[in-house]
Order: C-alpha cells, then sequence, then structure tokens
C-alpha cells in the first residue's frame, strides 16, 4: 500500500457528498422543520460534492505521479462460513479516474441546479437527492468487493427512481420512475445470479481474491449442464450491466427518465448511473477474457443499442429525447468496445463521453429555460443570436459527440471502430458495420437538433402548446434569453474537457500503461488492442488521417443532409415521412418494445400470478390443504361421534359384534 493515499483522506470522497445529502434532506425539508434556507443548502451539497472532488483529483495525481496503489478493507460486516462480507476501497488508475467522473460532473450539475431549479418547490430535496446519488456512485466505483459494488449499484437505482419521479404529481414522471425501477430489477436478477454463482464456486466476493481463482472457474462446468460456469457468470454480470447502461431490450426505462429535471438527465444518463454497467464489465475484465462466448454476446448487444437506438433519435422532436437517444447509441459504442476486448478504449470513451454529453444536456436544460420551458425543437430557431453562450457549447459538445477530428469525441469513439475492425470474435462483422452506419446516423440527429433550434427561422411563436407547457405558463411572445452565470458556467467549464480531453489523454490511457493491472486483456486471444498500439503515431497524425477516412465521410454527410434537408429544403422531411410511413410508425412507436412488454411480458406475468394465485394459493393451498385437511377431520369426527351414544346397551352390542369379527377372522385364517 502507498503511504500516499490514506484512507481516512480517502474517507471524504464519498462521506462529504453523504453529509451534504442527510444535512439537506433533514434540516432542509419539511421534515427536520425546514430549518435549512435554500442558500445554505444548496451551499453545503456543493461543498460537500467539491471536498469529494478535490480530494479524488489528489488521487489520480498520486496514482499518475507516484504509481499509488490501495486495496484495503475498513470494516468486516457478516461472516458466514468461509464467506467474508466486507467494506473496503480499491484504488487504482481505472478507480481514482471514475472519481474524478463523478464527482466532476456532480459538481457542475449541483452549480447549475441552483438556476435551473430556482422557481421549484422541491429545491431543497432535489440537492439532497443528487448529493445522495453522488456518494451511491463514489460507493460504487470505490468498492474492492462485489457485495459494497451491489450495494452501490441497487442504491443508484434507487436514487435515481427517486429524481425520475422528483415532480410525483404528474402521472407521467410516477410511471416513468416505475418503469426504471422495475426494468433495472430484471438486470439486477441476472447480476445477483452471477454474484451469487462467484461466491458459491469461488468463496469469496473480494476482486482480487476472485481474479486469483479464475483459472480454478474457467476449468469448471455448471453443475447439471454442459456450460462453461465462467460463460454463465460473465452472462449474468453483463445481464446486470444491460439494465443498469440501458443495452437492448433492457433500454425501456432511458428515454422515459427524461420525465425527471434536466440536471438529473446530465448527472444520471451522461457521467454516472448508465456507466455504471461500463465500469463493472472493465473491473471484470479478467473473467470476461476467459469466454469469447460472453465477449460475442456482450459485442451483438452493444451493436444493436448503438444502431437502433440512433436510429430512434432522428424522429425525435423533444430536445431532451433526441440526447437521450444519442446516450442510448453511445453506450452502445461502449459496449462493443467492451466486447472486442478493448476495455481501455470503452473506458476513454466513457470518460469523454462523460463531458460532452453533461454539456449537451445541460446546454438542452438552458435552451429550454430560455424558451420558457419549450422542449419542442419544432418550435425553437434562431436561438443562436439570443443565448450566444448556449450555442457555442452546443455547438461544441455536437462537433465532440459525432466524432469531429481534434475534439475529444473523435479520439475514443474513432479508437472503437478501428477496434472492432481488427477483432475476429463471433459478431464483429455486424458490430463493424453498426458502428460505421452509427456516425451517420449520429451525425444526422445531432446536427437535425442543432440546426432547428438554434439556426433558421425564429418559430417560438408558433408554438400551439405555449400555454399548457411541461413545467410552467408563460407568454409565447416572451424573446429567449441567455441563462443566468450558475447555468453558463458549467458550460464553459464542461466545454474545455469536451475540446482538449481526449488529445490529452488518449496515449497514456490507450496506448501507455496507464491502467497497469486494472484491466487484464488476453493479448494472444483478443490482439484488438495490440494492433490499435502498433498502429498509433500520435492524436496529431491520427486527427489528420482522420480527414480522409470513411468514418470522417459519413460524419460529414450526415451533417450536410441534415443542414439541407432542414435548412435549404424544409419540405423534403415531410415528403419522406409520408413515403415511409410505415417505417416511421415503427420508429414512432419505439420498434414495439413499449407495446410487448405492456401486453405481452406484463399480461403474461399478470396471467402467471393470477393462476398461481387462485390454481395454487386458493385452490391447492387454501383450499386443498387447509380447508381440505380441516374438512377430512370433520368428517370422521361426524361419522365417529356417532358411535358415542351414552347408551350401555349400544357399547355392549358393539363388544359383542367386534368379538364375532374377531372369531371369524381366526376361523377364516385357520380354514
Amino acid at each position: 500500500m502507498s503511504q500516499s493515499l490514506q484512507v481516512s483522506t480517502l474517507l471524504l470522497v464519498p462521506m462529504a457528498p453523504l453529509v451534504g445529502a442527510v444535512l439537506a434532506g433533514i434540516f432542509g425539508t419539511k421534515l427536520g422543520g425546514n430549518y435549512l434556507g435554500r442558500r445554505a443548502v444548496h451551499s453545503l451539497t456543493i461543498l460537500g460534492v467539491f471536498i469529494a472532488f478535490v480530494v479524488s483529483a489528489m488521487t489520480l495525481n498520486s496514482v499518475i505521479a507516484d504509481g499509488a496503489h490501495l486495496n484495503e478493507t475498513l470494516y468486516t460486516w457478516m461472516i458466514v462460513g468461509s464467506l467474508k462480507m466486507q467494506v473496503g476501497f480499491l484504488i487504482d488508475s481505472l478507480t481514482s479516474m471514475m472519481m474524478c467522473v463523478v464527482t466532476f460532473v456532480s459538481l457542475m450539475v449541483h452549480i447549475y441546479t441552483i438556476g435551473y431549479m430556482e422557481e421549484d418547490e422541491g429545491y431543497n430535496r432535489f440537492f439532497s437527492y443528487i448529493s445522495l446519488f453522488t456518494f451511491s456512485m463514489l460507493m460504487l466505483v470505490m468498492s474492492n468487493n462485489l457485495l459494497q459494488l451491489f450495494f452501490g449499484w441497487e442504491a443508484v437505482g434507487l436514487v435515481s427512481y427517486l429524481l425520475i419521479g422528483f415532480w410525483f404529481t404528474r402521472p407521467t414522471a410516477v410511471f416513468a420512475n416505475m418503469k426504471a425501477f422495475l426494468v433495472n430489477r430484471v438486470g439486477d436478477f441476472g447480476f445477483i445470479l452471477g454474484i451469487g454463482l462467484i461466491a458459491a464456486f469461488a468463496g469469496t466476493l473480494d476482486y482480487a481474491e476472485i481474479f486469483q481463482k479464475t483459472h480454478e472457474l474457467t476449468n469448471l462446468i455448471l453443475p447439471g449442464t454442459d456450460w462453461s460456469l465462467i460463460t454463465v457468470i460473465c452472462i449474468c454480470l453483463f445481464i446486470g450491466a444491460m439494465g443498469k447502461s440501458a443495452q437492448f431490450p433492457l433500454h425501456v426505462w432511458l428515454p422515459d427518465s427524461m420525465e425527471g429535471p434536466t440536471p438529473i438527465s446530465a448527472l444520471i444518463h451522461a457521467a454516472t448511473m448508465v456507466t455504471a454497467g461500463i465500469f463493472m464489465v472493465a473491473r471484470m475484465s479478467p473473467l470476461f477474457e476467459c469466454s469469447d462466448t460472453a465477449l460475442s454476446v456482450v459485442l451483438i448487444i452493444g451493436s444493436i443499442t448503438a444502431l437502433f437506438m440512433g436510429f430512434l433519435g432522428i424522429i425525435q422532436n423533444d430536445i431532451k429525447r433526441v440526447v437521450a437517444y444519442s446516450t442510448l447509441s453511445q453506450l452502445g459504442y461502449m459496449t462493443v468496445a467492451l466486447g472486442v476486448s478493448a476495455y481501455s478504449v470503452a473506458v476513454f470513451h466513457l470518460l469523454t463521453h462523460a463531458f460532452f454529453k453533461a454539456l449537451l444536456f445541460l446546454g438542452a436544460g438552458s435552451v429550454i429555460m430560455g424558451m420558457h420551458h419549450n422542449q419542442d425543437i419544432r418550435w425553437m430557431g434562431g436561438v443562436r443570436k439570443y443565448m450566444p453562450i448556449t450555442w457555442l457549447t452546443s455547438l461544441i459538445g455536437s462537433l465532440a459527440l459525432i466524432g469531429t477530428p481534434f475534439f475529444s469525441g473523435f479520439y475514443s469513439k474513432d479508437s472503437i471502430i478501428e477496434a472492432v475492425g481488427e477483432s475476429h470474435l463471433y459478431g464483429a462483422g455486424f458490430a463493424y458495420f453498426a458502428v460505421l452506419a452509427g456516425v451517420f446516423v449520429t451525425a444526422f440527429y445531432s446536427f437535425r437538433m442543432y440546426f432547428l433550434v438554434f439556426h433558421g427561422k425564429e418559430r417560438y411563436d408558433q408554438n400551439p402548446d405555449a400555454h399548457h407547457d411541461h413545467d410552467h405558463e408563460h407568454d409565447s411572445h416572451h424573446e429567449p434569453h441567455e441563462s443566468p452565470w450558475v447555468v453558463t458556467l458549467p458550460l464553459v467549464l464542461l466545454a474545455i474537457p469536451s475540446v482538449a480531453l481526449g488529445f490529452v489523454a488518449i496515449g497514456p490511457m490507450l496506448f501507455g500503461d496507464f491502467f497497469g493491472d486494472a484491466i487484464v486483456i488476453n493479448a494472444m486471444a483478443h490482439p484488438a488492442m495490440k494492433e490499435l498500439s502498433e498502429a498509433f503515431v500520435g492524436p496529431v497524425e491520427m486527427a489528420t488521417e482522420a480527414f480522409t477516412s470513411l468514418p470522417f465521410g459519413l460524419a460529414l454527410f450526415g451533417v450536410v443532409l441534415s443542414y439541407y434537408m432542414y435548412m435549404i429544403n424544409p419540405a423534403l422531411p415531410t415528403a419522406i415521412k409520408r413515403f415511409a410511413q410505415p417505417l416511421y410508425t415503427v420508429l414512432e412507436n419505439k420498434y414495439y418494445m413499449d407495446w410487448f412488454n405492456e401486453n405481452v411480458i406484463a399480461k403474461a406475468t399478470r396471467a402467471l400470478g393470477t393462476g398461481l394465485w387462485r390454481g395454487g394459493d386458493q385452490s391447492i393451498i387454501d383450499g386443498f390443504i387447509v380447508n381440505g385437511s380441516w374438512k377430512l377431520v370433520g368428517a370422521c369426527a361426524a361419522v365417529i361421534r356417532r358411535f358415542q351414544s351414552g347408551f350401555l346397551f349400544h357399547y355392549a352390542l358393539s363388544m359383542i359384534f367386534g368379538v364375532f369379527l374377531l372369531m371369524s377372522w381366526f376361523l377364516w385364517l385357520k380354514v
């Protein structure tokens, strides 16, 4: 253990946001008598997250500069036989990077919230929730064992339920948070099965001890089957990641979660909760490297998500939903990278995506504020001249998202495409097509939104829903206005890494020794990273060469086509929609996944539950076992009590009849 990392200091990282959340949640609400005002609440929670960020940055510096490393148990909760259930920290390059991402984005969201939630009655409650969310996510990424990971995993799910349903008087918000909670339970069922198999066959929940027993687990077969145990474990763990990181078909909760306030869209759906699954698979890389079958499953699921969720972004008109489907698609890209054993590339895209996607979500929120809470991009246009800071930062975020050379998203996204191209796993061919096609789709829907919002004719005074909008009622003829500094400052601070981070980080993170032992790759079986490393000559050369590459051409075509369709010839999208109405209907209904879940899975589950209740509970347990037993006893008693008449001659007759029967029996035996 390095002396530069002290457990007492590291405890500040999760505990400072927790203290802020508890103080705000108790003393800033009716629960504690509203003792703390708004200024005190946001000051306390921001201070807690700021302390966490400073310590996280110092920790990352120690890891990079001194090679610091810590793996220490803080508390033993329970010992069951040989299985120890503990709380502890594992601090390495992967953890320290995630700590910085979570705390920095959370800090930006906290500052932004001061302006965005200014008029909301639940101001203090919201700050309490987002600080509690930050604590939960930090406990997840800092854990050194699966028990603590699972605690953080479920805690972020619980707090996201509270945040998505923050405006609980709206039926849509209540439906959305219940949907998120239930879909995540499906994924978590697989996740806990995977953890249970590890506990059963490895006898430990500690990461280091599990990884030491990887070879033993690889040689085992799941009892009662001919399946490889390590494959089953990895697929079960990945099912958990599918729920949390919104991979097909467990993606359905994420677009509906836009019912929550915009700051949590940035916090949950850009940098933290949805990346928990990506982080977990990267952390479990020693296990996944032992199963090509599991990696192919990861690769194919990620490919489907990357391409088909992008298609849905094309037809969205709600500004937040466009960005939400973009998040789904980019999570698919990260999952594809995991599937080809390019774990460091997946985490690198997680890092760059955290900043530019948080920037896009917060930019969308700034536009919503400036447009008096209108979220429909069809009724915007020409916003650029009214909101210059929001315009410029949103443009930077969009350029980073589509993978423009020299922007941070380019370095991570292009590396994913190259890694998939070098892979020979089953499903790599489809994955390569999906990530290439996704480049065009991403560029098209991103700049469709950008052009409709910031350029063209002003349409904000034509909005038919202006007087019944989502949050507040405003006069539709009010001009847009730039947001206050507490909103624009986080946009500027997020724009800087959205431009520069990829250029600075690609060398050490992908081709240096930044991750060290935190990520394990079997280079002989999965050579994608090795081949990527041999082709890399530097960030400048990589970006300049990209101008002649296929991905850049596809992205440029997407931008130009969106400009032509929505700025020069706006009648064309309407004509295409009329011509391709069946396809549009499929996309509008989100591939009928919601319909299938509600009308097939939900009804089948309800029918099964009703059948078990009526057939099993009412008929067998209550009807046959419980009621049947007393009815049988009652019937027997009714017969027997007829022989208990109380008359002596009845008993004498019975005795004589009994003796006669016995004598007849013995005589029959002798004969």
